[in-house]
């Protein structure tokens, strides 16, 4: 608590300036050449000294800033150049905080704390104008699942102004699947803190709520309802890949895709290969018929073609974690700082990264 306490004190500290030298240093300590990169990958992680920070990185995973957050972060949520140039970094579940900052400086805005009645999931999506932010959210005292509306001002303020709810307990990630609706993974977990409390009667499900009237217009799920639905990926061509934790016994397939009007499709592979992933994935990326997923717990990512929904590709990552696709490749970190990026023949290209990333980390688009 005590440590906790002084996280909080940092971060105020650095809201009101007095921490932002170093910041400033980091990015003004760059060469000319260095300075003129672009701010590409955005993901939390650890920092060698224990404390926790969201960072802002080159295409090769190099660090451009720093910013400190008060506990561990888990998910990040941009705004498109286009419109804007604010984020969001996300509290580890079940969090009390989130955090605005401007990737293009590389300076923190405002952080915003949960409600005394609500927590984060650790996961949000920000529209296609920049103007609306979604967040998964949950009652403490019941984990019943509600998607936060807030208003993000262009100075990086953040303001509620309604929730969505009636679709399920333990919402983890929301993305937008198109300009009027979300999809959500439901975990169907009810928690206290960390751990669960009704694993024999889970009711996950993948939902897609419309954003205006917050109905839902479409629910699928698996036959196996110890699979909790966790993280999600949109398609460029409109289907949904999803990530599951496994609450049974033994193994079980951890991903899946759906595409909207049907029912939902596992991917296959061998038992000791599921066994692997030690029942849990953390990122999803697609690219050109195939899908990429990551297991911190499992130290490695597989690979599936969509098309037959085989695994083609089984390779280990100590602590692999975000996975993101950008343009032709897609981009894997790990909590060990290397980086892989993947090409459309799958062949994996490595760098190394001073920087212990977190579960997720997201392409700026």
């Amino acid at each position: 608590m005590e440590t906790s306490l002084k996280r909080r004190r940092l971060l105020k500290a650095a809201l009101m300036g007095a921490a932002l030298p170093s910041v400033v240093s980091l990015v003004a300590g760059c060469s000319e050449k260095e300075s003129q990169k672009t701010c590409t990958l955005l993901g939390c992680a650890l920092s060698t000294d224990g404390s926790y920070a969201v960072v802002g990185a080159d295409d090769t995973g190099q660090p451009l800033f720093r910013l400190p957050l008060p506990d561990r972060g888990h998910g990040v949520a941009a705004q498109r150049r286009h419109v804007g140039s604010l984020a969001v970094a996300f509290a580890r579940r079940p969090g009390d905080f989130m955090q605005v900052f401007d990737y293009q400086r590389g300076v923190t805005l405002s952080q915003v704390d949960a409600e005394p009645d609500r927590y984060f999931y650790g996961h949000g999506a920000i529209s296609d104008d920049g103007q609306w932010l979604y967040t998964t959210e949950g009652k403490r005292q019941t984990s019943e699942g509600v998607i936060g509306v807030y208003r993000l001002s262009s100075d990086g303020q953040v303001s509620k102004v309604r929730e969505i709810s009636g679709f399920g307990i333990g919402p983890h990630e929301v993305a937008l699947y198109d300009a009027k609706t979300l999809v959500v993974g439901v975990g169907g977990m009810h928690t206290d803190g960390r751990t669960v409390l009704n694993i024999n009667e889970m009711q996950p499900a993948l939902v897609y709520l419309d954003i205006a009237s917050g109905e839902v217009v479409e629910r699928a799920e698996l036959a196996n309802k110890k699979l909790s639905i966790r993280h999600l990926m949109v398609s460029h061509d409109g289907y949904v890949a999803t990530g599951q934790q496994y609450h049974g016994d033994d193994n079980a397939p951890l991903v899946a895709i759906h595409r909207r009007g049907e029912p939902m499709r596992q991917l296959t592979a061998e038992p000791e290969q599921w066994a692997r992933f030690n029942n849990y994935v953390a990122s999803i990326a697609t690219l050109n018929g195939w899908i990429v997923a990551t297991s911190p717990r499992g130290n490695c990512y597989g690979i599936w073609s969509l098309d037959s929904g085989e695994m083609i590709g089984l390779h280990p990552l100590v602590d692999a974690s975000g996975a993101s696709r950008d343009g032709d490749v897609i981009n894997l970190s790990s909590g060990g700082g290397k980086m892989v990026t993947l090409n459309t023949a799958h062949t994996p290209d490595y760098h190394m990264t001073p920087v212990r990333w977190d579960n997720h980390w997201i392409t700026l688009v």
